[in-house]
Parts: C-alpha cells; structure tokens; sequence
C-alpha cells in the first residue's frame, strides 16, 4: 500500500518527509512478525501507529489491545498481563486470564514500556523468545503466540545505563526501531492539522469557520508544541469552542499558549507578549541599558564641571543621581578655586585653573552579568522594605520571576 493510501486511511495530516519515512517503514514491517518499538514525544501518535501496524498485518482479523504500562500498579501488572489463579495473592477469589492468554493470535500494544517493572520485563522477555509465561500462582507453562509492539516517550537506552531497563529485552523489542517526529519538525504539517482539527470542531459544535491572520499563522508554525499533536488539537477544540471573533489575531492566539511557553518556546520576543514576564535575557538587557545611561549623566556631569567650575542648575538633578551611584566623588562649590577628588580616576593635570586628581588606586570594575543583577535585586528590595511585589514592579518583572531570581542568587 502507498503512503498517501495509508494517510487516507488512517486519516494521517502532513508530507513532511520524517513522517512519510515512519509510514514507510511501518508499512513495511507489518506483514511480519518482528517486534518493533516506537518511541516519539507524547502526544506525538504512537498509537495510531500500532493500529496501522496490526491492520496491515495477516493478524488484523485477530484481537488487538492496548495497555499503558505507567498506569497500572507495580503489585499487579504481572497478574493483568499474565493471569492468575484462584488464591495466588490477597484478593484473588478466582483464576483470571492476562492478556497475553486472551489476545492470543492478536497483537499487543505496550505503552509506556518503560515504565515497566523489571521482573516483569523478565517475564515479558521470555514470552518474546519462546511464546511461553506462568501465571501468578501457578506453576503450568502456558503457550501464546502474540506479536508485540512496544512504544515509549523516554530514551530507552538511556534507562538501559541507568539499570532501569533490561538490556537483553531492550535488544530485543529494538529489531526495527519506528520514530515518530516530533510536531516542531514538521513545521510544514502544523498549519495543515490545525486547519483540519478547527474544521473538524466547527462542524461537531456548529460553530462559525475560523481563520488566522498572518502573524497568528506564525506563531502557531514557530510554537515549539511540547504536547505535540494532541495540544494542538486541544487548541483548536477551545478556539472553535470559546472564540466570539472567528478571525484569530496574535494576541488572541497567545492567550491558548501556556504562559511559561512565551518567553522560552517562541522564536522571539512579541510586542503584544505580556509585559509583565520577562525573561532572564530582559533583565540583564535592563540592567546593561540603566549602566549605560547612568555612565552618560556622569559623563556630562565631568565635563559640565571641567567646562564650567561648577555644577549648573541644568544639571542639579543629576548630582543627585551622580551621589547615589558613586559616593566617593566629592563634588566642588561654586568657587574658582574649588578642587574635587574622583576614587575612580577620569583626568590628571591642570584645566582652567581646577587640578583633577585622584588619590587611590585603579580598581577593575566586575562586569559579571550575575553580579549586577543580584546588586540591582538588592537595591530593589532595599528601597520597598523587602516588598517583593513592589520591588517586582520597580525592576519590571513579575513577582514570579522576582521570586525564581531571589532563590537561584540566593539572596
């Protein structure tokens, strides 16, 4: 069968070439009986790649089921999978088949692998060598012929160094190895599903079509879709469901991304982003812009007075500024003959009848990024009595960001 058959049939959205490959490759295992494993993000469409899988195969008229390993309890997966008999444990009143006994000649479909304990995967193991397991309780060898496909959203490989997977089962279900793409690389897909997903609930909810603009079309592409297929479609569902205005602008598009996302999963800063979460990246553009301007009122303060004799009316306001920021300048009077010493040096000799001098040593000035931002949080916190909302608002962050900072600097 041809990929765009198998999209057809399946309803599968999308041409970029990662997933055309994936479809190729599961169409090409289905006819056999070798164990696969998927592994994708979740979310991603795992499980339709099973059913595909299992329909495509000489088992498609056999039973087919899906269990999600994660969500069934240590103490009892080997009894849900294998079976037990009548008094194996507490509370076993009567034999029961697993799985793996009443999907015989059928196909099964374990989820989340990996979170499977490790007896168990010993277990498992066995069954994909010879067909054989033991129930719980008993001691009768039973005989199975199930073909397994397996799918996670962790690194296998990794759990394997870490020793929570067995390495013999990863090997194993490893023969042909099936990736599902991520949504963030297959950017060419995702106006495509989001406009399938809106049509789809626009007739379901008998709602009004909806359309986005170009800036809105952006963001959607450039999202990062950590959920992947299945948040979109929740968005989609809520648009078509909650929106009044059926045309869809950016700023209305952003309030359906998670607040945490904005700053971290886009590919820029919006101007219509809420002012009021800035990243680590802001905060540091802030601090270096209020160093710069602060320098340029000393700057225009030194020459007003090597200018001049003295500080103008022009310039009261920033002697103030000027006393705040560098305490050790002493500044003259309006006499002509007034001198003023600078700790930090700025010009040595004569001028006009004013001898600059300086009367310590130079001292490098820290340029350390994490350095002025903690100092600047200090002052903040200082000034409001250690109000944190209040400093939040004076640095223009959120109190949340000004929490998170308070914590890492260890302030």
């Amino acid at each position: 069968m041809e990929v765009q058959e198998i999209k057809q049939r399946y309803g599968i959205i999308g041409n970029s070439p990662l997933l055309n490959r994936a479809i190729n490759i599961a169409n090409q295992v289905a006819p056999t009986d070798i164990s696969v494993l998927i592994t994708g993000e979740s979310g991603s469409g795992k499980e339709v790649f099973s059913h595909i899988i299992h329909q495509m195969s000489p088992r498609k008229h056999g039973p087919f089921i899906a269990v999600n390993c994660g969500a069934i309890p240590e103490g009892t997966i080997d009894s849900e999978l294998f079976g037990h008999e009548k008094g194996s444990y507490t509370g076993a009143v009567g034999e029961r088949k697993g799985y793996f006994e009443t999907v015989n000649g059928g196909t099964i479909f374990l989820d989340e692998i990996a979170e499977m304990p490790l007896g168990t995967q010993a277990r498992l193991l066995r069954v994909l060598e010879s067909g054989q397991y033991i129930r719980v309780g008993s001691s009768k060898v039973e005989k199975t012929n199930v073909r397994v496909i397996a799918a996670t959203n962790v690194d296998v490989y990794e759990a394997v160094r870490n020793g929570k997977f067995r390495e013999d089962l990863y090997y194993r279900l490893n023969t042909v190895p099936l990736r599902i793409p991520p949504l963030r690389d297959r950017k060419e897909d995702i106006y495509l599903l989001f406009r399938k997903f809106t049509s789809d609930f626009t007739d379901k909810y008998r709602t009004p079509p909806i359309q986005l603009d170009d800036e809105a079309q952006q963001i959607l592409v450039n999202y990062s879709w950590p959920g992947n297929v299945r948040q979109l479609k929740n968005m989609a569902e809520q648009l078509a469901v909650l929106e009044r205005d059926r045309l869809i602008t950016a700023p209305i598009l952003l309030n359906y991304i998670p607040a945490e996302a904005t700053g971290r999963n886009l590919p820029m800063r919006l101007d219509n982003q809420p002012k009021d979460d800035f990243s680590e990246r802001d905060i540091l553009y802030k601090v270096l812009f209020d160093m710069k301007r602060d320098m340029n009122d000393l700057k225009k303060l030194v020459a007003e007075i090597i200018e001049h004799g003295g500080v103008s009316t022009g310039y009261s306001g920033n002697t103030q500024t000027l006393h705040q920021l560098y305490p050790d300048i002493e500044l003259p009077g309006s006499s002509q003959e007034a001198q003023f010493t600078l700790k930090h040096p700025v010009i040595n000799g004569n001028n006009d009848g004013y001898n600059i001098t300086h009367d310590a040593e130079e001292v490098e000035e820290s340029l350390s990024l994490i350095e002025k931002e903690s100092d600047l949080i200090r002052k903040a916190l200082k000034k409001h009595k250690g109000k944190r909302k209040l400093a939040a608002n004076e640095l223009g962050i959120s109190e949340r960001t000004l929490y998170r900072k308070i914590k890492e600097l260890d302030l």
